[in-house]
């Protein structure tokens, strides 16, 4: 299967700064090589500690380092296990304390803190990472000030994941959802016709998007509109309630790891999730395929999805800044991003062609043509608890209204 990235939508185009100036490692013997723009210690003996997630991204990074070994025999790439939800939390802890890592992988929506926390390192040949990676994911890794501070090495947003030996037609309309699911329920005793984690904003989020609502506006960017409250966002979240009759279990207890599992066990017919669950589901012998989202309540196009772009960036805290910055940008180009697609089968953005053995690339491709990017400005910090709160509140009963008013008020908290 051949797909092209120029398609995502990440937000508007911004200008790229022209490529920053070179710094120089701190380690200076045997500088005999030069990689995106920086000379490169090629004699002293370097371990480069690199943080990344488990289910397929673990395996690619020790791949990839094997590859960028053999290109620098002195440089040795350790991979440790740090998921991408914990790293930009954790990397203000452990960086300053020397016991961070070199390179890191995050969300591009973490930018905002990383940037004015002073925890990154910009990229310093921006000419290579735009031969390497399409524009509209070097915008999202691109601050207010235009400079870029993260090497982009895949796209990912939710869709529908759904049992082939469950459903015959995936449903496209929240009314066709409830019906399947009722329909599914009353003839599958211990089995879920639909499950998500619903305590998380991440996939709560296009319940919000109902009537062209958006998280701090069109474009991500106004602090002052978190657009939390508004009539569309209690429309979409009374919905969202409404679904409460069809899976009736407590918040608590439909985190994500618990759907996970009901989903790779056989024991969900539909499931919101991402590509990071391919392999996962794959290995546990599931006939799975991804379909877009449904569409809300008078709507025809599916429902607006989270996009996100995951990003390897430099710690600030590294004593290897040029090593690291050779091994971020080699992670973006066209050899290892189809080595990535291979590994983890997730959505690359390489201006080259990947292709894909896995057809739930279609699916995710569909649904990222429906995708909104998750905000960068550093207010998007306040986001995730209130929210994640408030959906699990709404979903247990909780008036919808006032917990949207009361998560408005936490987000613009100064």
């Amino acid at each position: 299967m051949l797909l092209r990235r120029e398609f995502l939508a990440l937000g508007t185009s911004t200008a790229i700064a022209a490529a920053l100036a070179a710094c120089s490692s701190s380690d200076s013997a045997g500088q005999a090589s030069t990689a995106g723009g920086q000379e490169i210690d090629t004699e002293t003996e370097i371990t480069l500690k690199v943080w990344e997630s488990l289910l397929g991204p673990d395996e690619f990074i020790k791949q990839a380092g094997e590859k960028f070994t053999e290109k620098y025999p002195n440089i040795t790439v350790e991979f440790v296990n740090v998921e991408i939800g914990d790293a930009a939390t954790q990397i203000p802890l452990d960086g300053p304390a020397g016991n961070g890592p070199d390179v890191f992988a995050a969300p591009h929506d973490t930018l905002g803190d990383l940037v004015t926390g002073g925890h990154v390192l910009a990229v310093s040949d921006v000419d290579t990472l735009k031969t390497n990676v399409v524009e509209s994911a070097i915008t999202a890794d691109t601050w207010t000030d235009e400079t870029v501070y993260g090497y982009p090495v895949a796209a990912e947003t939710y869709a529908l994941f759904y049992n082939k030996d469950l459903v015959d037609n995936v449903p496209t309309t929240l009314d066709e959802l409830v019906s399947f699911t009722q329909d599914f329920n009353a003839v599958n005793d211990g089995k879920y016709g639909f499950v998500m984690d619903v305590g998380n904003f991440y996939y709560t989020f296009p319940f919000m998007t109902q009537d062209g609502n958006r998280l701090f506006g069109e474009d991500g960017l106004d602090e002052t509109s978190p657009n939390l409250n508004t009539d569309a966002a209690v429309k979409g979240f009374t919905a969202f309630q409404g679904l409460r009759d069809i899976l009736p279990i407590a918040a608590a207890d439909l985190a994500t790891d618990t759907v996970d599992g009901l989903f790779s066990s056989g024991n969900a017919a539909i499931h919101v999730s991402g590509p990071w669950n391919v392999k996962n589901f794959t290995e546990k012998g599931i006939n799975f395929g991804v379909a877009p989202m449904f569409a809300l309540d008078g709507e025809s196009d599916p429902a607006t999805t989270f996009s996100g772009i995951r990003t390897m960036f430099v710690s600030a805290y590294t004593e290897h800044p040029a090593e690291a910055a050779a091994f971020a940008e080699f992670l973006t180009t066209p050899e290892m991003q189809q080595l990535r697609a291979d590994i983890t089968g997730m959505m690359g953005v390489s201006t080259s062609e990947l292709t894909y053995d896995d057809e739930s690339n279609e699916g995710f491709a569909a649904q990222m043509e429906h995708t909104f990017a998750m905000p960068k400005i550093a207010r998007m910090s306040k986001v995730w608890d209130s929210l994640n709160a408030a959906s699990a509140n709404i979903w247990n009963g909780a008036d919808v209204a006032t917990e949207l008013d009361s998560a408005q008020q936490a987000v613009l908290a100064d």
